[in-house]
């Protein structure tokens, strides 16, 4: 059974980082697009990042280029969220996430078959 497991989440100050690991078990995605979404409550979930399954190819939302770096370990079958510069406005609960298709690389949330259970991260003014 493919599981994703997300950490790091937690209460941070603005100005402050985080950094949010997912990892991954079951099968293997290494050929696969990683990525991260958020969401608030009465919002849709949004895009954050996705990673391609080499890391050759990023894209982050507009919102937190600049701020936020996604990497990822096929080794330890692990996605990282390296959030730098929190504002208020990034307070919501993140969620990794793996496209099902090998190679495809996109950030439209159909695209991704697997979900992890989200990590709260919330930052303070």
């Amino acid at each position: 059974q493919v599981q994703l497991v997300e950490s790091g989440g937690g209460l941070v100050q603005a100005g402050g980082s985080l950094r949010l690991s997912c990892a991954a078990s079951g099968r293997t995605f290494n050929s696969n697009t990683m990525g991260w979404f958020r969401q608030t409550p009465g919002k849709e979930r949004e895009f954050v990042a996705a990673i391609s399954w080499s890391g050759a190819r990023t894209l982050y939302a507009e919102s937190v280029k600049g701020r936020f770096t996604i990497s990822r370990d096929n080794a330890k079958s692990t996605v990282y969220l390296q959030m730098n510069s929190l504002k208020p406005e990034d307070t919501a609960v993140y969620y990794c996430a793996v496209d099902q298709v090998d190679g495809r690389f996109g950030v439209d949330a159909s695209y991704f078959y697997y979900w992890g259970q989200g990590t709260q991260v919330t930052v303070s003014s």
